[in-house]
């Protein structure tokens, strides 16, 4: 069974009553709550020691999701590195909606990851744009939320290996919402729902996605490339 460790700066858990109305045990708990019915599961915090992500942790964790917005610059340099290396090892990391922000993700894509956003209880349609891509496996057409967070275009990142999703929103904006890239060995993939006010992590097909995502960004059994000086592997003849 795949390790999954799900992390979440857990502050506004700490700061807001409404974030605690929705997410009593926190986002971490709620994402591991549905996440155990398939995977071994343990939470980390920012505020544990090493931020809950020590070498044996994450030397033991297949899948790293990771939650974050008011406390990215709170992230050690050196955990973000050490995370960094995990993923060009092998290790799948799922960003979740405000962590395009944290540094682990703008670290492994070189840019900004900067959007447009706006707080307007407003309706979201995620369209499936990849109805073949196993993390869209199980999903309809499309997933609506009644309210979010909008995150719109443009959205400053590389262009994703695949686009899984594609979101629409009452105002108008569209957001490029499920991307998909690899670094080294690993896998990544960005998914934007996930506003700490909006009930979004208990939706059936949200986590379906999550879900799905965990299996496809495991890490492969495919032996690691060779670097280095290498010997030839057929006889030199010089002239």
């Amino acid at each position: 069974m795949l390790n999954v460790t799900v992390w979440n700066e857990n502050r506004h858990e700490q700061k807001s009553e409404e974030v605690r109305s929705v997410y009593p045990n926190g986002i971490h708990g709620a994402i591991a709550e549905f996440m155990k019915e398939d995977f071994e599961v343990r939470t980390a915090t920012l505020d544990e020691p090493e931020h809950g992500l020590s070498e044996e942790v994450l030397n033991s964790t297949d899948v790293l999701l990771w939650w974050g917005h008011i406390a990215h610059e709170e992230v050690s340099d050196e955990i973000v590195e050490r995370v960094h290396q995990r993923v060009l090892d092998g290790m799948g990391l799922i960003v979740l909606h405000s962590g395009h922000f944290s540094k682990i993700f703008k670290k492994l894509m070189g840019t900004g990851c900067d959007l447009k956003w706006r707080e307007a209880d407003e309706k979201e349609r995620m369209w499936v744009i990849d109805p073949t891509h196993p993390i869209a496996e199980g999903i309809g057409e499309k997933i609506e939320l009644e309210k979010e967070e909008m995150y719109g275009e443009h959205f400053d990142i590389p262009a994703p290996d695949e686009l899984v999703f594609v979101s629409w929103f009452e105002g108008g904006e569209v957001f490029r919402s499920g991307c998909t890239y690899k670094r080294g060995q690993g896998k990544v993939f960005y998914f934007r729902p996930g506003h700490e006010t909006y009930p979004t992590y208990y939706h059936k097909d949200i986590q379906r996605v999550m879900k799905n995502a965990v299996a496809w960004a495991k890490p492969t059994t495919i032996a690691k490339p060779v670097y280095g000086n290498a010997k030839p592997l057929e006889t030199i003849t010089s002239k």
